[in-house]
């Protein structure tokens, strides 16, 4: 499987329309002493050709970025870190159950391979995370609540594998996030190596790594379920970092943390070798279009990252209703030599008890969803 490949840096003139030449229906320059001439008439079987002078008075969507100056600074160095070709942007595996759009795959209309390119293009040069948030968009005091961009110091440029969720905050998700962040929340900022010892406030506690937590309600009853086990659970959502922290404290649960950002920069910067007990990811974004395979979280690559915090005997979770993602798991798990089924035949496992039925999953079995879950173990 080839590696995916990192975005191209970010180049203003492609969000302007500028691709380098004039554009197509530009108009020839005129001298300077040269009057506007009439439009020539306009043919019988096709529209009005504009006159320069109707051409040089139209808007300018074509305009090129403006030179830098002191309000408007030069893009600064690119990110520090390795071009890996590491699938990036996970900050939530889970995802987005309200825009699910699982009608995708190749295309069948005779489409050509340059329209894809065309098309993937596109969806790069627009795609929601090509800058980051400003700092304007910040919902909380540095250090009293998630950031909207916590690694922007070191900004990257990678494949992103989830989708952002622009949902409101409610007052108590808000509330909670205030009073509980400074204590039991971190953002993923790729400049520290966390203690989780200290983080968990037990050097003894076996932590669980969950990627995408949605809600959290899952992570709560898990939670609960098991005290004796720390979660580090990683997400963007906002509202739903602020639900799991309100429902860790209505229940007295002081075993769950929950990080915001990017769960490849946690894992390649912020988490120490053998540091990790367990890992769980319950039903990544499938991105079921062809195209958009390479945004998958669960990569040949994503594994040799996960590898290393992964402590021998870890239990790698994941779950997913996506039939065709399922089988590309269990393939990419099986042919990883640091990862071994759990299961003797080599195949899906049964729904273990420790995973609750969510609502979301709920929804989907009444519907004729069948749910797959895959348990590996590190070597």
């Amino acid at each position: 499987m080839c590696k995916p490949e990192n975005f191209p840096q970010h180049d203003d003139r492609v969000h302007a329309g500028v691709t380098g030449s004039a554009p197509a229906h530009s108009a020839p320059p005129r001298a300077a002493a040269t009057p506007p001439t009439a439009p020539s008439a306009p043919p019988s079987n096709g529209p009005a050709a504009r006159s320069p002078e109707t051409v040089r008075t139209a808007p300018d969507t074509h305009r090129r970025a403006p030179a830098p100056d002191a309000e408007h600074p030069a893009p600064g160095p690119t990110a520090h870190h390795p071009a890996d070709g590491t699938p990036g942007g996970s900050g939530g595996g889970s995802r987005n159950h309200g825009d699910d759009d699982h009608s995708g795959g190749d295309r069948a209309d005779g489409t050509s391979h340059a329209r894809e390119s065309a098309d993937e293009a596109t969806d790069e040069a627009t795609a929601p995370d090509s800058r980051p948030p400003r700092e304007g968009a910040r919902m909380f005091p540095p250090g009293e609540g998630p950031s909207p961009d916590p690694a922007r110091g070191h900004h990257e440029r990678r494949i992103r594998t989830f989708q952002p969720r622009r949902s409101r905050v409610t007052t108590g998700q808000r509330n909670a996030l205030r009073r509980l962040w400074p204590r039991w929340g971190f953002d993923i900022d790729g400049l520290r190596r966390l203690d989780l010892g200290a983080l968990f406030d037990d050097p003894d506690l076996p932590i669980v790594l969950e990627i995408g937590f949605g809600m959290g309600e899952a992570t709560a009853r898990m939670a609960a379920a098991d005290p004796g086990t720390g979660i580090l659970a990683v997400d963007v959502h906002t509202p739903g970092q602020g639900n799991l922290l309100r429902l860790a404290d209505e229940q007295g649960l002081t075993n769950v943390r929950v990080g915001n950002g990017d769960a490849i920069i946690l894992l390649r910067e912020m988490l120490a070798p053998d540091s990790l007990s367990g890992l769980r990811i319950y039903f990544p974004d499938p991105w079921p279009k062809a195209r958009h395979h390479k945004r998958r979280l669960i990569q040949p690559e994503f594994l040799d990252l996960a590898a290393g915090p992964l402590r021998p005997g870890a239990l790698v979770h994941c779950a997913t209703d996506w039939e065709e993602y399922a089988e590309q798991m269990l393939d990419v798990f099986t042919a990883h030599p640091d990862y071994e089924n759990t299961v003797p035949d080599g195949g899906f496992a049964p729904r273990p008890e420790a995973r609750p039925l969510t609502r979301f999953e709920g929804q989907g079995l009444d519907k004729g969803h069948r749910v797959r879950d895959l348990l590996f173990r590190r070597r």
